[in-house]
């Protein structure tokens, strides 16, 4: 048995090379790899011993010849081949261990040059890794050292791989091309390109979104159905998932997480997240919570502690709340497990949970309880890139990362906001960016008071947001609103002032600002202008 070993990233090799020459396997390897396994005392065949013709052009032709690619390719069931072998005095290869050039680390260095890009383009590794995976049933392909062990398991128990393991570790290989590729046609595709300026050291200017847009995701799991009963679906995650992201959660307990769960789920974790200083920016100084229903925040607040956040959260919409997905950004106690518990909840998500808490809901078994770690920064953890599918087509945008600073606000009328309706506006919007449009959005001290989501009409939203408040028995008399987007017209403002707001935050850019700001002048309230909307379709 012999194995061909050529690897950038040499993490684990050696151990890897002493385990497979202890089991009597041959070892063939390239430059580097080659050098490093015989310092380590190992008996290594260079590949250019094998091939009879030596590395030339700096390495890139190495193992792009007959005698690798045979050896590779030949079906060991197939008499014409082998025969074909032994003419050519080529030896099979029973193992390939091979991970590329480091590409997709290059590119993503600041200042990456296009020819140190270039340079990290790998030739012969995907070549041998295509022949070795095309040919799974006699040759095992391992990528990358996550596979060691697997691999050495079976070796040492039954001295050969089995069909099951060859086949998938074919399967990984021809996924790490793919990505591989992808990465390689993602960024060249993004690259403008200027002759004249082309040099050792050029540093191209790249285009935010490149000419062909290749992603590339992993299944999470199958679902039982997707937004409904007829519908099929699964969830897949980014190969490199950011942390504190849903997509790195675990579930505690609960019945399995369906698409919907998941789809609302993320709508109230990316939306507790943006709760991630306190006052004077200290973390520790306050929870937030998020309730959502159907992809739209029904009660926010933050408080002292995750039992206060929830309870003023709650007040918002105790109707809405049921069946919803609560969030938390921080770890949920035994007082604020007691109190959701009381209520039909779909997902519980927090950092963490107490033992105590934990305990309150293992009689609740259906509850689906996510744990989510959050890193230190993660309220700068987000998205860079969202899309939405539309017919034989991708849409493709920078994501909503926009954060409002209070010196970002424009005060346009007479009456200034009070520090207090200030702090709240700050709150509002960070709401008002999670919800539907058109969005309204009241809230005050720290709590919102009435939603309006998802209506064509502005005025509609406004309305909305007021019925909700009164049956929820909450009085919106001074509390302030935020409008994702502007007032077209005075009548919008109007009815947010009608229910009570004495301050409120929009984008501002209507031709009839003026007639606005008049109104608001008029009706002897505070407005601001944000500079930036957040229609949230």
């Amino acid at each position: 048995m012999k194995a061909l070993i050529s690897v950038s990233d040499k993490t684990g090799i050696v151990e890897l090379a002493r385990d497979l020459h202890a089991l009597g396997v041959g070892l063939i390897s390239t430059g580097g790899t080659a050098k490093l396994l015989a310092e380590q005392g190992l008996p290594v065949t260079e590949v250019a011993e094998v091939t009879g013709f030596p590395e030339m052009l700096d390495g890139r032709v190495k193992t792009l010849h007959p005698k690798v690619h045979g050896g590779l390719l030949a079906r060991r069931d197939t008499p014409e081949h082998m025969a074909a072998l032994k003419a050519h005095n080529i030896d099979t290869i029973d193992l390939l261990i091979v991970n590329l050039y480091p590409f997709e680390a290059t590119v993503a260095k600041p200042g990456c040059t296009l020819a140190d890009a270039i340079e990290n383009i790998d030739i012969g590794g995907p070549a041998m890794v295509r022949s070795a995976a095309k040919n799974w049933k006699d040759v095992g392909i391992v990528t990358d050292a996550s596979q060691y062990p697997a691999v050495m398991a079976e070796l040492k128990a039954n001295g050969k791989l089995s069909d099951k393991l060859r086949f998938a570790l074919s399967v990984a290989a021809f996924n790490r091309i793919s990505q591989y590729d992808g990465a390689i046609s993602n960024y060249l595709s993004s690259v403008n390109f200027e002759a004249e300026k082309l040099s050792e050291d050029y540093v191209p200017e790249r285009a935010q979104f490149s000419g062909q847009f290749n992603e590339q995701y992993v299944k999470v799991q199958d679902l039982r159905y997707g937004e409904n009963s007829h519908q099929q679906a699964a969830w897949y995650r980014d190969l490199a998932p950011a942390a504190g992201s849903l997509a790195t959660g675990v579930q505690l307990q609960g019945k399995e997480l369906s698409y919907n769960n998941i789809a609302d789920a993320d709508a109230a974790w990316e939306c507790v997240k943006s709760f991630d200083t306190g006052a004077n920016g200290d973390p520790s100084q306050f929870a937030a919570c998020v309730i959502v229903k159907h992809a739209n925040p029904c009660g926010v607040a933050v408080g002292a502690n995750p039992l206060e956040a929830y309870s003023k959260a709650f007040q918002t919409d105790p109707t809405s709340a049921f069946g919803g997905i609560i969030a938390f950004n921080r770890p949920v106690d035994k007082a604020a497990a007691e109190a959701v518990s009381k209520q039909f909840v779909e997902v519980l998500m927090a950092p963490d949970f107490s033992a105590e808490a934990l305990e309150v809901f293992k009689s609740k078994v259906n509850v689906r309880l996510m744990k989510i770690a959050l890193p230190a920064n993660y309220g700068d953890v987000r998205n860079a890139l969202e899309t939405k599918r539309v017919g034989s087509g991708l849409l493709l945008q920078s994501a909503d990362n926009h954060e409002l600073a209070l010196a970002d606000l424009k005060i346009v009328t007479v009456k200034q906001p009070t520090p207090e309706e200030l702090h709240d506006l700050l709150f509002a919007w960070k709401v008002a960016k999670f919800v539907k449009s058109n969005a309204i959005v009241f809230c005050k001290n720290g709590m919102t008071m009435g939603v309006g989501a998802g209506q064509m009409s502005r005025l509609d939203s406004a309305r909305i947001a007021s019925i909700k408040a009164e049956a929820a028995k909450l009085s919106l008399q001074h509390t302030v609103v935020a409008s994702d987007a502007f007032f077209p017209f005075r009548d919008g403002l109007d009815v947010v002032v009608d229910a009570g707001a004495t301050c409120v935050a929009q984008p501002g850019g209507s031709m009839r600002d003026q007639e606005v700001i008049d109104a608001a002048n008029e009706r002897g309230v505070a407005m601001v202008f944000t500079g930036v909307r957040h229609f949230r379709h």
